[in-house]
C-alpha cells in the first residue's frame, strides 16, 4: 500500500524545483509590469494573465483576472480542505520604473544572478515573494494532492501607485475574499538570515497647509513692517506643532495611543540593533525624539508630525525684496493603534487654525488617510507564522512593527475582519524602487520552506 506523503515529501519537492522556481521567476521578472507608465499597460494586464496561469498550474481549482477601473486584480482559490481555517495571500504583480536606467548593472527585467542574489526590478518588490507562495502552494498540492488549509490568493497590480482601487475591490468582494486571516509577504526582514514577523503598521494623515497675506506679493520695502509675513505666519506655526522635549503639542493627540506591552518591549529589546550605526546610516550629528522612549519605539510605536516640504516667497538666485503673499507646508503624521486619522485630522485642523493670528488666513487640505494595524503577538496567526519561520529558517523569528503605513492592511482588518501577518523574506538592502534591485536567494529559498509549513501550521489552529 502507498504511504501518505508528509511534510518532508513536500519540502523533498520544494529542494528538487530550486531550479524551476529560478527559471519561474526570471520569466516573472521579464515582464515590465509598471503601473505607474501608461506605455505599460498592456504589459501590467499581460503580467496579471502570467500570475493567473501560474497559479492554475500550481494547482489552485480557479485563477481568474478581475477588472478593475485601473490594473486587474488576480484572485485564485483552493478551498478543499471543509472545517479548516481559511487563509487569503495577498501580494502585487506590479513595479516600480527603473529610472535612472543608467545606473543598473544589468537590463532591470532580465533577472540577472550574481553572488547569490536575483538581480532585477520587482525580484524582491514583490515578485519573488509572490512566487514564494504560488511554489509552497504547488509543493503540497503536486505531492500531497491537498492543502491542509483553505487558501485563497489576491494579487493586485497597483500597489506600486497607492492601492488606488484595491480598497473598493475588497468591499465589493468581501465575501469571496472571506479568510480567517490573511498572509502578507511585502515586508523585509529585520537583517539578513534573521527571520522577521512583523506585527504591526504605522497608519497616516497627510496634509498640506496654506497662509495667505495681502492678496499680491508686495515690495518689502514699501510694505515691510506695516503686512505680515506668510512665511513668518507659517514658521510660528509649524514651530507651535511640538515642544522642545519632542513631544507633539496638539491637544488630544496622545489620547488614543495604545501603549507597547512589556512582552512587546522585550521583543524589541533582544533585536540587533546598534543605535551609533543606524545614526550613521542616517548621516544625522546626533538622533533626537521624543522624550522617554528608545529608538525603535519611536519609529515603531509612537506617534509623529513631521514638516514634509516648506515653501513661499523668492528661492531663486540672486536677490529680491519680496514681501510673498503667501506660504505653504505639506505635514505627515504617522499614527499608531488605536488613532483614527479622521479624528486626528480634526485635532490637527483645529489646532492649526487656532494659532494663525487675524492678520493673515489659513487653510488645511486633507490629503491622504490611512489606518494603524496590529495583530497581538499571542494571536494563534502570529504564533504559526513563528513556528513556520523557523521550521523554514533554522531560526527563531523576531517581531517587529513598521514605522511606514500600509493602508490595505487595515482595510483587511476592518473589511474581512480578519488579523494580518506580515512574513516577508527581503533584505533591508535589497535596493527596493532603486536600480540594482535583487534577491537574496538564501532567503528566497528559506521562505518557500516557511511557506509551505505554514499551511501546515495554520491546520493546527
Amino acid at each position: 500500500m502507498e504511504r501518505d506523503a508528509t511534510m518532508q515529501d513536500v519540502l523533498d519537492y520544494v529542494e528538487r524545483h530550486q531550479r524551476q522556481y529560478l527559471a519561474d521567476l526570471t520569466d516573472f521578472v521579464r515582464i515590465p509590469s509598471v503601473s505607474a507608465l501608461s506605455e505599460h499597460a498592456a504589459d501590467v494586464a499581460a503580467c496579471a494573465e502570467y500570475v493567473a496561469g501560474r497559479l492554475r498550474a500550481a494547482g489552485l481549482t480557479r485563477a481568474d483576472v478581475m477588472p478593475t477601473p485601473g490594473h486587474p486584480v488576480v484572485y485564485g482559490e483552493w478551498l478543499g480542505a471543509p472545517g479548516k481555517p481559511t487563509a487569503l495571500v495577498y501580494g502585487h504583480y506590479d513595479v516600480q520604473p527603473v529610472d535612472p536606467i543608467g545606473l543598473w548593472d544589468s537590463p532591470p527585467f532580465e533577472a540577472t544572478i550574481r553572488d547569490g542574489l536575483l538581480f532585477g526590478r520587482g525580484a524582491s518588490d514583490d515578485k519573488g515573494q509572490v512566487l514564494m507562495h504560488w511554489a509552497a502552494l504547488e509543493a503540497h498540492l503536486k505531492v500531497r494532492k491537498a492543502l491542509p488549509v483553505n487558501v485563497k490568493v489576491l494579487v493586485e497590480g497597483e500597489e506600486e501607485v497607492g492601492s488606488r482601487n484595491l480598497e473598493e475591490f475588497v468591499a465589493a468582494h468581501r465575501d469571496t475574499l472571506a479568510a480567517d486571516v490573511v498572509v502578507v509577504s511585502d515586508t523585509d526582514t529585520f537583517a539578513p538570515g534573521l527571520p522577521s514577523i512583523c506585527y504591526g503598521l504605522r497608519g497616516i494623515a497627510y496634509f498640506q497647509i496654506d497662509v495667505v497675506g495681502p492678496t499680491r506679493d508686495l515690495h518689502s520695502g514699501s510694505y515691510g513692517g506695516a503686512v505680515a509675513n506668510p512665511v513668518e505666519v507659517l514658521a510660528k506655526i509649524l514651530a507651535a506643532l511640538k515642544d522642545e522635549h519632542g513631544r507633539i503639542a496638539i491637544p488630544g493627540f496622545y489620547d488614543d495611543v495604545r501603549p507597547i506591552t512589556p512582552e512587546e518591549k522585550a521583543e524589541f529589546d533582544r533585536l540587533p540593533f546598534d543605535e551609533e550605526e543606524f545614526r550613521r546610516e542616517t548621516g544625522a550629528p546626533a538622533l533626537f525624539g521624543e522624550e522617554g522612549y528608545t529608538t525603535l519605539e519611536r519609529r515603531w510605536t509612537r506617534p509623529t508630525l513631521d514638516p514634509n516640504g516648506i515653501w513661499g516667497g523668492f528661492t531663486g538666485e540672486g536677490t529680491k525684496t519680496v514681501l510673498p503673499s503667501r506660504a505653504s507646508a505639506k505635514v505627515s503624521c504617522r499614527l499608531v493603534p488605536d488613532q483614527d486619522p479622521e479624528r486626528i485630522s480634526d485635532l490637527f485642523e483645529s489646532y492649526v487654525k487656532s494659532l494663525c493670528p487675524p492678520w493673515a488666513t489659513l487653510t488645511v487640505t486633507r490629503m491622504d488617510g490611512g489606518k494603524p494595524s496590529v495583530t497581538p503577538l499571542d494571536h494563534p496567526a502570529t504564533k504559526a507564522a513563528a513556528r513556520a519561520l523557523e521550521a523554514g529558517f533554522g531560526k527563531r523569528p523576531v517581531y517587529t512593527r513598521a514605522g511606514g503605513s500600509i493602508p490595505i492592511v487595515a482595510t483587511f482588518q476592518e473589511v474581512l475582519g480578519a488579523p494580518t501577518v506580515l512574513m516577508g523574506i527581503a533584505l533591508p538592502d535589497d535596493h527596493a524602487h532603486a536600480p540594482n534591485e535583487r534577491l537574496d536567494l538564501a532567503s528566497f529559498f528559506a521562505g518557500i520552506r516557511s511557506a509551505a509549513h505554514l499551511w501546515e501550521e495554520l491546520a493546527k489552529g
